[in-house]
């Protein structure tokens, strides 16, 4: 059975914008994304969303709802009140293109600083071994859909603007410490995530863990064991006279 809600969508583009009120029917068994087309079919026809799938598997439709990074197709109405007002406003730690849409060019520029998986350069494509340990393990990183609400969330560039030049984000530490870990590969990533990538930034608050659609363990898989190697590296007197012996 269907009802009014009263919902609270931001209008605007980088030079300002403000929450526009509207009253809306939702039906049930509907998501927050049904609200925002029915919005552009009805009420706001220039209203810009981004979206494709509406299956929780593309990343597209990210934003906030009532504060909290969340995708508009895997938000359930039903996990509001009839009476509560929702706001729905982009995501704060990107530019603002216009109204719920934003330029997430950032992570791309991340993403290229990234050097690629590097296998032995012996190593044949048929010659490829690997544990079903190391397997699940780089497929649970591998489930990124990169909606990018880790980003978003994360406070070392949601609150400081001036760090997005030395941190690359949750996501793209994430990458490294799963091309770190990957049995196949010879690169040494450890001092790239600490000294070019802003790994130390970190403090690891789990926020990131907690809004990953996927439900990946960034911090604990992740970043805590990036944080451990590089420790290691930096600071275990074994390995430090490893490295100085043969030069890895």
């Amino acid at each position: 059975m269907g009802y009014d809600a009263k919902f609270r969508v931001w209008r605007g583009d980088l030079d300002g914008g403000e929450l526009h009120d509207f009253t809306v029917t939702v039906n049930e068994g509907e998501v927050v994304l049904d609200i925002i087309h029915r919005l552009q079919a009805t009420q706001a026809p220039d209203l810009a969303v981004r979206w494709n799938c509406k299956a929780g598997k593309c990343g597209s439709c990210s934003a906030e709802i009532n504060g909290r990074p969340r995708l508009l197709c895997m938000t359930r109405m039903s996990t509001f009140t009839e009476a509560e007002v929702i706001t729905v406003t982009p995501m704060r730690t990107f530019p603002v293109i216009k109204d719920l849409v934003t330029d997430v060019s950032f992570n791309y520029q991340k993403a290229r600083e990234i050097p690629s998986f590097t296998p032995p350069a012996d190593l044949k494509p048929g010659d490829y071994r690997m544990k079903q340990v190391d397997v699940e393990r780089s497929q649970e990183f591998r489930k990124c859909i990169e909606c990018f609400l880790c980003q978003d969330t994360c406070h070392v560039v949601r609150d400081h603007e001036e760090n997005k030049t030395s941190f690359a984000g949750p996501r793209f530490l994430m990458r490294i410490a799963e091309l770190e870990m990957h049995p196949l590969d010879v690169g040494d990533r450890r001092g790239l995530a600490q000294d070019e990538q802003g790994l130390g930034l970190c403090n690891i608050t789990k926020c990131c863990t907690e809004v990953c659609p996927e439900h990946i363990k960034i911090t604990d898989n992740a970043l805590i064991p990036m944080k451990e190697r590089v420790a290691d590296q930096k600071y275990d007197p074994l390995v430090w006279l490893g490295n100085k012996l043969f030069r890895r």
